[in-house]
């Protein structure tokens, strides 16, 4: 398997931490985004849209980092990353898609360079809008997950899940962009028992060959 990403992606971050959960060996495929090597030719016939990440599984190609995430859950299923039973399944999918799909699309770069660009927005008023959007989903999120009753290690049960795969790099650009996590304890628990795990470390941005200063 060949993962294109960038170090800094939360999305590609995301697929890196379940390819090292389910202990897959892959080959990586570093695409610069500040640089646009997103929009290389070569890069676009793999995703039209031009963006990371990218699965290349023997010829299969895979885009969209939740859609990938269940691919490898459905080859590979131990250990799993979703629980067995409906109900809990779709908990774990509706944090997880919180994340991904409510969050996420705000804050992505090409949303933060168009506010730069485009709406000349200046740094402070760009990243007050990023914080906005992670806060006011982190409120629910911890309401969420307090009413849940799982006061476990994790989202949902003793190991990690997708809830938890998500979780964990947008924790890691909420403090990148200096979000006050002081309201959100059950996510900071969760974040750091994550961040002990082997798999997690071996994912997160500042240990990718291709990071930066």
């Amino acid at each position: 398997m060949k993962l294109y990403g960038y170090f800094r992606s939360s999305a590609a971050y995301r697929v890196r931490i379940a390819l090292n959960l389910k202990q897959i060996d892959y080959e990586d495929g570093f695409i610069h985004l500040r640089k646009n090597e997103m929009r290389r030719d070569e890069f676009l016939q793999l995703n039209p849209q031009g963006l990371v990440p990218v699965l290349d599984d023997n010829g299969i190609i895979l885009t969209q980092s939740i859609s990938i995430i269940e691919y490898l859950e459905a080859k590979f299923p131990a250990p799993k990353l979703l629980p067995e039973c409906e109900i809990d399944r779709a908990f774990v999918r509706s944090i997880a898609l919180s994340i991904a799909c409510d969050i996420h699309p705000l804050n992505n770069l090409r949303v933060l360079r168009y506010l730069t660009y485009n709406l000349n927005l200046d740094d402070e008023t760009r990243n007050t809008w990023y914080r906005h959007w992670i806060e006011e989903e982190f409120q629910a999120l911890e309401t969420r997950l307090t009413a849940s009753g799982n006061d476990g290690l994790y989202c949902f049960g003793s190991t990690p899940t997708m809830a938890d795969v998500c979780l964990v790099p947008q924790m890691a650009n909420a403090r990148r962009f200096l979000s006050d996590l002081n309201d959100y304890p059950r996510l900071v628990e969760i974040d750091a028992n994550c961040r002990k795990l082997k798999e997690f470390i071996k994912a997160a941005p500042e240990n990718q060959p291709d990071a930066e200063n």
